[in-house]
């Protein structure tokens, strides 16, 4: 059922040695749903999807993906779930001595039986998906930033995914491929039915194409809500964010003592 729960994360809480990162995080993700996470840098959001993907453990709390508890599962079920996976990094981290091609089929020679007719034809299809099966003799040298993304795409719904998390989809693109790689998620998302995580500071684009947003600072669930809710929202944060306003609850100076101390201006100027 398209209503149905893939992602179920409760009470999640996570930290490096003392350093709390997360905290009684809750979040619920729906099949066939774009999810966009937001906050600024260093709030957890990139921690998040690694503990979807099962290459951190939870402090404590757990995260659920089809019905299995993540960090529960033994090496092999824990692999096998992942194959139901896919990744998109944030520059696209193609094997840069593979062709386009090759890049693609990777996945498809390493985890199935499929005779190379097959991968041909299935390689072929992922490539036009995404505008570039003309493109496939191509090396990563070759290809502009935009043209990498699209591969990258490509190869993460080669084994037709569940899910795909997205790390930062949009930096450094130029506005034409910002556009056309939003609107590919949004498409391939609703064609094949899959659910989409996208980290991103890019508000205006990703409010665009997704159906729900959470905002994570400070380790928590800061607010969450439609693109609609979102952008009506008078919550501080938010709308410092949304907005990208200077000041505000993320303040613009780092805390310090009082200015005239470290000039040393405490005593009368005589």
């Amino acid at each position: 059922m398209a209503s149905e729960n893939l992602i179920d994360i409760k009470d999640l809480n996570f930290s490096y040695d003392t350093r709390a990162i997360l905290k009684g995080i809750n979040m619920t993700m729906q099949r066939g749903k774009v999810i966009a996470i937001m906050g600024g840098s260093g709030s957890g959001k990139t921690t998040l999807l690694r503990l979807i993907g099962g290459t951190l453990q939870p402090s404590s709390g757990y995260v659920k993906f089809a019905g299995q508890v993540v960090h529960e599962l033994n090496r092999d079920a824990l692999f096998a779930l992942r194959r139901k996976m896919g990744m998109l990094f944030q520059f696209g981290a193609l094997f840069t001595d593979l062709s386009v091609f090759d890049n693609v089929a990777f996945q498809m020679r390493e985890h199935t039986d499929l005779p190379e007719s097959m991968i041909r034809d299935l390689v072929l299809m992922k490539l036009h998906a995404v505008g570039l099966r003309g493109a496939h003799r191509l090396m990563p040298n070759e290809l502009s930033g935009g043209m990498a993304r699209r591969v990258a795409l490509a190869r993460s719904i080669a084994l037709d995914p569940m899910l795909i998390m997205y790390d930062e989809p949009f930096t450094g693109l130029d506005p034409i491929s910002l556009s056309v790689i939003g609107n590919l998620i949004r498409r391939l998302t609703d064609a094949l039915g899959m659910t989409s995580i996208v980290v991103t500071h890019d508000v205006q684009e990703s409010l665009k194409i997704v159906d729900y947003v959470y905002f994570i600072a400070d380790g928590v669930i800061a607010a969450e809500g439609t693109p609609q809710q979102v952008r009506a929202s008078v919550a501080p944060f938010v709308h410092q964010f949304v907005h990208g306003e200077e000041d505000g609850p993320v303040p613009f100076h780092y805390p310090a003592k009082q200015y005239r101390s470290d000039l040393n201006l405490e005593d009368p100027v005589v």
